[in-house]
Formats: C-alpha cells, sequence, structure tokens
C-alpha cells in the first residue's frame, strides 16, 4: 500500500484518496520574474515523479501547479527592464515551460496564472472578513488575523509565541500581530490594480493558491506540494486561509521536497552559487539532471557539483549501455516478478526513487548477465514510469553535452570513425591513434568490440 510521509502529522501513513480512485493534487509553482533555477528544478521533477506514480498505480490524477504572475519581484524586474508586467511574465513562463519539456516533465492538468482568478480571492477574503478573521488596517490594506484561527502553526509544529515574521510576512504598524498578513494590498501609484470593496489593490501572495486550489479541486484535497522553503509562512497561511474561509478540513497529505545545496553551502545569488537550469543544461545532458534529481530521496537534502552531475551522468550512462548492447523487447511491465515488485514496494514507500535506481542497477546487471531481451525490455519499461530512458540508446549517447565540439557533425564524426578503420586496416596505426586521439579532444569517445566500434560524446 503507498505510504506517504505527511508533514502536517510528521510520520509516514497510509495513503487513502478522499475519492475512491481519484487523486486531487496542487503543487506551489513558480513566481515568474526570472529564469527558473535548480530549486525549482528539483520541485518539477520530484512532483512529476509522483504524479506519474499515482497514475502507474491506477488513480485517476488530477495535477494543478500553479503560476505566480503578479508579485511584488516582478512588479520590481518589470520596471527595471522597462517592460510590461505580462510581457515579463509571459516571457519567462515560455522559458520555464521549455525547462520542464527539457527536463522530461509532463504538463499538469491545470496551470493556472494568479491573474485569472482575482474575483476568486476577493470572494474569499470577503468570507474570511465576514468569519471574522479579516481586517482593514490604517493603511488600507486587508490582513488577516493569526491569533483569531486556533489551529496555525500546525503543519511547522510551533506554537504561535515561537514563531517569527517569516519570508513575504511583512510587519508593519498596521498589522494588529506582527504574524498576521496581507490579504489585499492597497494600490501603490504605478502599479498594477483591481477594483475591490476595499478599494483598487491588488491580492497578497498568500491568498492566490487557497483561491486557486478551491476553485479548481474542492475545499478539501488529497495532497499538496512544494518545497521545504514553504512550508511557513506560505502554506502554513493557506491553511488558515481556507480552513478558516470554509470550515473544513483543507489538505489530507502534505509533501516538501529537500533543499538543494551548492558544493554543501546552501545556493544563494550572493554566495555566487545560484544556477539556472540553463546554466546547467549547457554542461550536461537533461535527462542527466532528471536523473541526478531522482536518484536522492526527496524529502533528503541535495548537494550540487559538476562532479556530482558527471558521475549522475557515467551511472546513466551503464544503464543506456545495457540497452544499448541487449536491445530491449518492448513489453508491459509484470509486476508480478521480482525486480519489478521491489521497484513498486519502493515507490509505494513515500515514493523512495533512491531506492527504486537501485533496482534498476539490480535489475541490468542480471541484463547483462544473461542477455534476456525481454528483461532488456523490463528495465526499459520501470525506467520509464520515472520518466527515464526516453530516446532509444544511440541518441542519448551521441547527444551534445558540455565540453564537446557541437560543429563535429554525426556525419562529420562517422566519416572520421570510417577513416580510422581503414587506417587500421591498413596497419597504419599511427594514423588511427591520431583520428582517436583528435575525436577524444573533441568529446566524442570511441569503443572498439568485435562487432565494430560505436562511438559516444562524453
Amino acid at each position: 500500500m503507498l505510504t506517504i510521509f505527511n508533514t502536517l502529522k510528521r510520520e509516514k501513513q497510509p495513503f487513502v484518496s478522499i475519492e475512491p480512485g481519484k487523486v486531487r493534487m496542487y503543487v506551489c509553482g513558480m513566481t515568474v520574474y526570472d529564469y527558473c533555477h535548480l530549486g525549482h528544478a528539483r520541485v518539477m521533477v520530484v512532483f512529476d515523479a509522483v504524479y506519474r506514480w499515482l497514475k502507474a498505480s491506477g488513480f485517476d490524477v488530477t495535477y494543478v501547479r500553479n503560476i505566480t504572475d503578479i508579485d511584488d519581484k516582478i512588479i520590481r524586474r518589470a520596471a527595471e527592464n522597462q517592460e510590461s508586467i505580462a510581457a515579463l511574465a509571459n516571457r519567462f513562463i515560455d522559458a520555464m515551460r521549455a525547462d520542464a519539456e527539457a527536463l522530461g516533465v509532463l504538463p499538469p492538468d491545470h496551470e493556472p496564472r494568479a491573474t485569472e482568478f482575482v474575483p476568486q480571492m476577493q470572494a474569499l477574503i470577503a468570507r474570511l472578513e465576514k468569519n471574522g478573521l479579516a481586517y482593514r488596517a490604517a493603511n488600507g490594506d486587508v490582513n488577516y488575523s493569526v491569533r483569531k484561527f486556533p489551529g496555525y502553526g500546525q503543519l511547522s509544529g510551533k506554537s504561535l509565541d515561537d514563531l517569527n515574521a517569516g519570508e513575504r510576512v511583512e510587519v508593519g504598524n498596521a498589522k494588529q500581530d506582527p504574524l498576521d498578513f496581507v490579504l489585499w494590498k492597497r494600490a501603490k501609484p504605478g502599479e498594477p490594480a483591481w477594483p475591490s470593496p476595499w478599494g483598487e489593490g491588488r491580492p497578497g501572495w498568500h491568498i492566490e493558491c487557497s483561491a486557486m486550489s478551491s476553485h479548481l479541486l474542492g475545499t478539501h484535497f488529497d495532497i499538496h506540494g512544494g518545497g521545504q522553503d514553504l512550508q511557513f509562512p506560505h502554506h502554513e497561511n493557506e491553511i488558515a486561509q481556507s480552513e478558516g474561509a470554509h470550515g473544513v478540513k483543507f489538505v489530507n497529505y502534505w509533501m516538501h521536497n529537500g533543499f538543494i545545496r551548492v558544493d554543501d553551502e546552501k545556493m544563494s545569488k550572493s554566495l555566487g552559487n545560484f544556477f539556472t537550469i540553463r546554466d546547467v543544461l549547457k554542461k550536461f545532458d537533461a535527462e542527466v539532471v532528471r536523473f541526478f534529481i531522482l536518484r536522492t530521496h526527496y524529502r533528503s537534502p541535495l548537494n550540487y557539483a559538476d562532479s556530482h552531475l558527471a558521475d549522475a551522468r557515467e551511472s546513466l550512462n551503464t544503464l543506456y549501455f545495457t540497452l544499448r548492447d541487449v536491445p530491449p523487447e518492448e513489453t508491459a511491465i509484470d509486476w508480478s516478478a521480482p525486480h519489478a515488485a521491489r521497484f513498486r514496494a519502493a515507490m509505494d514507500d513515500d515514493f523512495d526513487t533512491h531506492a527504486a535506481i537501485a533496482l534498476l542497477f539490480e535489475l541490468a546487471q542480471e541484463v547483462r548477465r544473461s542477455r534476456d531481451a525481454r528483461l532488456a525490455g523490463q528495465l526499459k519499461a520501470l525506467g520509464g514510469v520515472l520518466g527515464l530512458f526516453t530516446r532509444p540508446p544511440e541518441v542519448y549517447l551521441r547527444a551534445p553535452v558540455g565540453g564537446t565540439d557541437e560543429s563535429l557533425s554525426d556525419a562529420a564524426i562517422d566519416a572520421r570513425v570510417q577513416e580510422r578503420l581503414e587506417a587500421r586496416k591498413k596497419r597504419d596505426f599511427a594514423t588511427a591513434d591520431r583520428l582517436r586521439d583528435e575525436l577524444k579532444a573533441a568529446g566524442v569517445l570511441l569503443e572498439d568490440s568485435p562487432q565494430g566500434t560505436t562511438w559516444r560524446r562524453g
């Protein structure tokens, strides 16, 4: 049976969906003011794996991942660039989708934009005001009164007195309590604004997800996910807003993926170790990045370093070598087979992709030993559940990677390989060695075997 580590309960719990056979899942998406970074990549890939496994397990899944397209950072960046907020947001939404596609991330079923749901946000704020949980501040904002919601702190596991005003929570004199947070921001000159019962303004960040999730998934749904950094205050505030407005439990299972560190330090622009997905894809194949993310359990910290990506590349190469040398027979997964059964058990244990990938290597070893095409087919199919092995081995192994000469076409490489073969036939080993060395310098590795010579970019 599938178990999920529920952040709300701080333990693994058997997963029981609200509606039998169906799962409704919401994941906090990106604020689109810049290119996506490695932390975004982890969120996208982790919950893509969750989405894929729920579907592979027979669930009818409705997956929502939102886009924040109105925010202080977006407004500030658009002003700096002297472009419209819409143009900035659309440009980075396109970039985000291109990055996600490169990483093999399936599109969610719904990808709502915050600016499309302002009426729903206003309706939710009005309910909170009616329920005595929201108040109009002297500065024109509408704030949430945290101490009037009895369950506040349940997700972070801290008492109100222990909690500090967290990220994006601005402490100001207009608030009745430092922990109170803004639901509706009064319009400032030159900023985008919408008419509302509280005057011209725009929504606060936290109210966006409560409104979009309840509209698309209902007031009570199965899974809510996001990065660990969102646990407090964002997700804590979502619970307060949603349950305070509707009077029912908001979410059954809360999932949070761990942080990404760079060379054992926190990734930060100020430290100069901040990498966008596009930075990394200049050096490494996108499937290698996906594999690197999935071979660590989603709740564990993930340490990025070029050496770790290089190790992931060699490991993924090993699996692709197996599929190249033992061409797989296309077949459905036999879940009763030993390796597949253990793979299922790993994924059912809180989506343990680390253990599942270890099973792929065990199966690959058996494939190499037995030369069994059906087993190779199982290897390919199980990897496919995780979004791996999406290309034929020859295509993957010949794909350009960082450090290779991309101007050297496949045809040009084939010609060099043939030239080297002719030199070897003539026992002109000096020319053969020179050609091998020239290709190696261009990032192309040759592999000689009784069946002939193959090459790959490496």
